[in-house]
């Protein structure tokens, strides 16, 4: 099964729409291991990120301690998340194909209709009972720079809304300090 979230009810068919990560008008969707880097609203900035194969145990001990997941929001989007509503509307995954495996995204470039859908009622919630842990910070950008040079796996969400850069490498932007020996090979596109 495959599912795209949304803040908007009711939508019966999702049509192909053009897309600056594809050639053609594509349908998004999103896989179930990655359903939990949506459980926010659509136009909030984040970073998620969870270990991969390749990730390092000093990364684990850095960005994730005992969570197998975070997602991170900025400050000004914890009141926006614990008001939202939002839809999954799960799809037959026939007639899709793998975008990126690293984030779970699927297209297809025709129409669908959804097969159901769920309401999640409590976003934060379902990211609890997922496992994933929620982290509010006031700025991503410190974050988003290490998580990017790090072995984890990763995808970053609508930072054009996030606040812009301030004083990137103080701790006092994200919680988490940094040197220059903290440099990782970092994965390409979403990864």
């Amino acid at each position: 099964m495959l599912f795209h979230i949304s803040e908007e009810q009711g939508i019966e068919r999702f049509e192909p729409r053009p897309s600056h990560f594809c050639d053609a008008p594509v349908v998004w969707a999103v896989d179930q291991d990655h359903l939990r880097n949506y459980l926010v609203p659509r136009e909030c900035p984040r970073v998620t990120y969870y270990a991969g194969p390749a990730t390092t145990p000093a990364d684990v001990d850095r960005f994730l301690l005992s969570s197998t997941a975070v997602v991170a929001i900025e400050h000004g989007w914890w009141k926006r998340l614990q008001a939202c509503r939002l839809y999954g509307y799960h799809f037959s995954p026939e007639t899709f194909e793998c975008q990126d495996e690293c984030a779970g995204y699927y297209v297809s470039q025709v129409a669908v209709v959804p097969e159901r859908v769920e309401i999640f009622e409590d976003p934060m919630g379902e990211l609890m009972k997922r496992g994933v842990e929620l982290r509010a910070l006031p700025n991503l950008w410190t974050l988003r720079d290490a998580v990017v040079a790090s072995t984890l796996r990763y995808s970053i969400i609508r930072m054009t809304n996030a606040l812009p850069r301030h004083n990137e490498h103080s701790s006092e932007t994200t919680g988490l300090s940094f040197t220059g020996s903290d440099k990782r090979k970092s994965y390409g596109g979403t990864c």
